[in-house]
């Protein structure tokens, strides 16, 4: 038996990055052997254990063979006469094909020239093996968003546009798309990850309702970069750059999903664009199996964020009524996110990068001042005189408008 760290512990050790999770491969050995040593087993499709000390996972050395479409579409054979380069040989890229014995004296093994590649920054398959699992072309964007400093052999493009030709990316299930999805808009440069995939294809057959955007003029006044799939990747920059949330990088990327519906003829203006966004959204957020706090987040910031880059110019009425809309006084917790979010698609504009946002200021003071107005005592005194639900709801309403009202005066 013998033990092998492998996958990006190692990858991210040569790069000098903190290894966040360690994978160890193991070859030579049985499950009868590994459950004999104390090694629990957890693997459903292949054998995989916990360590008895550490729990980490430990899988034995195996191959794949492709049996049918999509990443499910395997049998794997995992059995004590598999060697660790057979193993290291069915894994994606090259930079995650090295291994390193847990003995570290004993070097690095490294059949498929992961170390030149890193140093060449280069991301590249690591045999034909790649085109049996749509995943993977997920992942190299993913790790592409990551590592952006790192360019796609021509190979590897080539290949993954013919995965995507061949139909292989149509088979993708929606929780593995959201899943990378996920993971590389958390990245440092989450737009690489969708400029990869809309260079192989991909990007049409996963987020159609993204990828229209390329194209589509939006009015240069407000836009200077005109073009709104150009816009949408400088908005996933500026969340980048702000250290948003997931919810909010959710909703930076499909924010203005609507202006890849708007009609032609009415071009570069985009009337109604939210409420298309808001829809186009929800079907996507229902076919991706989104997280709610992400979906509802994004709603919000689909339908309002025009008004909201607008509630400069708005009075205490209409400050109120957004507030409603945005559900601030039931989820006052929330509407940081929404401002954030509001702010990474106003400063993701060619030019305006490093301009202030002060209608999240304002908004945040809004909502303090209508927060401060005691309710409950207004809708006990309104009970009181028998009023019905919408009477004591238009009183706490009036209450509330006053309040920013003067708000409003005091801020001149």
């Amino acid at each position: 038996m013998q033990i092998y760290m492998v996958g990006g512990a190692v990858r991210d050790r040569l790069l000098g990055l903190p290894v966040q999770d360690q994978d160890w491969v193991v070859v030579g050995a049985t499950p009868e052997q590994m459950a004999a040593q104390g090694f629990v087993p957890v693997g459903k499709d292949f054998p995989v254990f916990l360590h008895p000390a550490t729990h980490e996972e430990y899988a034995l050395a195996r191959t794949e063979r492709k049996s049918g479409r999509g990443y499910r579409g395997f049998t794997v054979f995992a059995d004590a006469s598999v060697t660790l380069e057979e193993d290291l040989a069915r894994r994606d890229l090259t930079i995650n094909a090295m291994a390193a014995h847990e003995d570290p004296a004993r070097g690095l093994i490294d059949p498929f020239g992961g170390q030149c590649d890193l140093a060449g920054k280069v991301l590249r398959h690591v045999t034909e093996a790649f085109r049996e699992d749509p995943v993977r072309i997920l992942r190299l964007a993913r790790f592409a968003a990551r590592f952006h400093d790192f360019s796609i052999a021509p190979e590897t493009m080539a290949l993954m546009r013919d995965m995507v030709q061949d139909g292989e990316a149509d088979h993708l299930v929606a929780e593995r798309v959201w899943q990378e999805l996920s993971r590389g808009l958390m990245e440092q440069h989450p737009e690489r990850m969708f400029e990869v995939l809309r260079e192989c294809g991909a990007l049409r057959v996963v987020l159609p309702e993204v990828d229209r955007l390329w194209g589509v003029p939006q009015r240069a006044e407000y836009h200077p970069e005109v073009d709104t799939g150009v816009h949408l990747m400088l908005v996933l920059q500026m969340a980048a750059r702000l250290q948003a949330s997931l919810p909010v990088r959710y909703a930076c990327l499909t924010h203005d999903l609507g202006k890849g519906t708007t009609p032609a003829d009415i071009l570069p203006r985009h009337i109604g664009h939210e409420q298309r966004s808001a829809k186009l959204l929800r079907a996507l957020s229902q076919r991706l199996r989104v997280p709610t706090d992400c979906h509802a987040l994004a709603d919000v910031v689909a339908r309002e964020h025009g008004n909201i880059h607008r509630s400069g110019e708005l009075g205490a009425a209409a400050l109120v009524r957004l507030l409603e809309r945005c559900d601030a006084f039931r989820k006052p917790g929330r509407l940081p996110d929404i401002l954030l979010a509001c702010e990474c698609d106003a400063r993701g504009r060619q030019g305006m990068q490093e301009q202030a946002y002060p209608q999240g200021a304002r908004l945040m003071q809004a909502l303090a001042a209508a927060q401060s107005v005691a309710t409950d005592e207004i809708a006990r005194a309104a009970q009181a005189r028998g009023a019905a639900g919408e009477q004591i709801g238009d009183a706490v309403r009036r209450a509330r408008v006053a309040a920013v009202a003067e708000m409003v005066a005091l801020a001149g």
